[in-house]
């Protein structure tokens, strides 16, 4: 799908955002391994390979469903999810205590995921309104999935992260 091809329907609309959506992912993608080594609780280390999981599964869904609609060309890109990780990197570079960068990276991945849940939702919307089912029932999962790891980060801040950065320790 090309940037300049013109969106006259919901089925054209539903392509151009999975197009754009799974250029997010793999953006993101190729940003989780560094973050993950950059993290130090490794609760948010597993947290964070179990999230690169999903978006590897996610990004290998997306396929199939590019092949049934025969999209042949992911030549989106996506600014959003650049701009997103661009913001992170920036924040993380400012955070010296390990404990401070554990929650601002946690809080970084949080504003993606946020943002990945409203995309699948949309996109399973999009898919139940055209009745293409299988296609929904793709984007659904993905939502869950993002949902599924919200909750987890938001249980790994609640009871570990944030308490540890709220006093971290500074070495001379």
């Amino acid at each position: 799908m090309e940037n300049t091809e013109v969106i006259t329907t919901l089925h054209n609309l539903l392509d151009y955002d999975a197009c754009k959506f799974t250029s997010a992912e793999i953006q993101l993608r190729n940003s989780l391994p560094e973050w993950i080594n950059k993290a130090q609780s490794q609760q948010l280390k597993a947290v964070l390979q179990r999230y690169l999981d999903f978006v590897q599964q996610h990004v290998q869904k997306m396929e199939s469903f590019f092949e049934e609609e025969k999209i042949s060309s992911i030549s989106l890109s996506n600014r959003v999810m650049k701009a997103l990780i661009e913001e992170a990197d920036e924040r993380l570079s400012n955070c010296t205590p390990a404990e401070v960068k554990d929650a601002c990276l946690l809080a970084c991945i949080q504003d993606i995921n946020h943002f990945k849940i409203s995309t699948y939702g949309t996109a399973a919307a999009f898919a139940n309104a055209l009745s293409m089912e299988k296609a929904a029932a793709i984007f659904h999962e993905a939502e869950i999935n993002e949902k599924h790891i919200d909750d987890r980060l938001s249980q790994l801040a609640e009871h570990e992260i944030n308490s540890k950065a709220k006093e971290p320790i500074i070495l001379p």
